[in-house]
């Protein structure tokens, strides 16, 4: 794990958390292989591809735009339609891109989120969230719901693979 200097104190804590998920990240996902990656091996348990491609997904589609840094946004090299929420897992060969396609996205755009908070002020942190909902009900601010997405939300998502590693009959990572 890296640790970067930043310009805020939330900015640091919410970095910390973000570097340590992508830690836990790159243990579950490097022994799983390609062939296997987006076995379903039972109804109701996400795959490895559908958890972290759901994952790949919000840096470009919420994080960045949270931050003030649109700037950022890259597309995806697939269509965030296959895993956005509530989208359904499929077992079916195929469906999904290739392993190494949702890694690198996942990584690439994750690393991209995590530098776009040095330079992000307490203030910003601070201000109301701008989504509307349910959303603004749990985090009122843009830092809460910045926190949440980098660790709450990521480390929910990987401990979903890593139970899909145990069915899947591989070990734990630490």
């Amino acid at each position: 794990m890296t640790t970067t200097a930043v310009s805020s104190s939330f900015a640091s804590i919410i970095k910390n958390g973000a570097e340590l998920a992508l830690m836990y990240a790159e243990g579950l996902v490097k022994d799983i292989s390609p062939e296997t990656f987006a076995h379903m091996p039972q109804p109701n348990i996400n795959s490895a591809a559908f958890n972290l491609g759901h994952l790949s997904i919000y840096p470009d589609v919420r994080i960045l735009g949270f931050l003030g840094r649109e700037d950022l946004v890259k597309p995806l090299p697939y269509s965030a339609d296959l895993f956005k929420a509530g989208a359904p897992c499929v077992g079916t060969p195929g469906a999904y891109p290739a392993k190494d396609v949702i890694v690198s996205t996942f990584f690439a755009r994750y690393r991209a989120a995590i530098e776009a908070l040095d330079g992000v002020s307490d203030e910003h942190f601070l201000k109301p969230n701008p989504v509307e909902g349910r959303m603004r009900e749990l985090f009122p601010t843009i830092g809460g719901v910045v926190n949440f997405l980098f660790v709450g939300h990521t480390q929910s998502h990987l401990g979903q693979i890593s139970v899909w590693r145990r069915v899947m009959g591989l070990g734990s990572v630490f």
